[in-house]
């Protein structure tokens, strides 16, 4: 991945992410409602992103068949460092003073980081 995905791009890998592989019609059909956007559209923005390499298509007959080539982790790494220069501290006190986090969302927040405390705990003693 050697560009950062546009907005519209990300529309679509999400949609690609859910469904692991699909043509232009089954991004068209998940995404017009909400967007609005035109089949073409979308099949232009799938053959821009191929030559991005953001995304990857094999023949099934007279049908292309998309598949991401980056993963959810590697855009967010990616946006990590290149916003908050690997500082997950800052990104994340932005995000919390940025978005209206109800309890129970801040107890998960907790938990996910107890976890990945223990994880990294774990990891530490088996030498990794």
């Amino acid at each position: 991945m050697d560009t950062a995905p546009t907005e519209r791009e990300m529309e679509i890998l999400k949609v690609l992410w859910e469904i692991e592989e699909g043509s232009v019609r089954d991004v068209h059909e998940r995404l017009q409602k909400q967007s609005g956007l035109h089949f073409n559209t979308i099949q232009t923005q799938l053959r821009i992103m191929d030559e991005k390499e953001l995304v990857a298509h094999r023949r099934q007959g007279r049908t292309f068949l998309y598949r991401p080539l980056c993963t959810r982790e590697q855009v967010s790494s990616r946006f990590l460092h290149k916003v908050y220069d690997g500082a997950v501290s800052e990104l994340v006190l932005n995000m919390l003073s940025s978005e209206k986090l109800n309890a129970k969302e801040l107890l998960e927040l907790e938990s996910i980081i107890a976890q990945a405390r223990q994880k990294k705990s774990r990891n530490r003693k088996k030498g990794k």
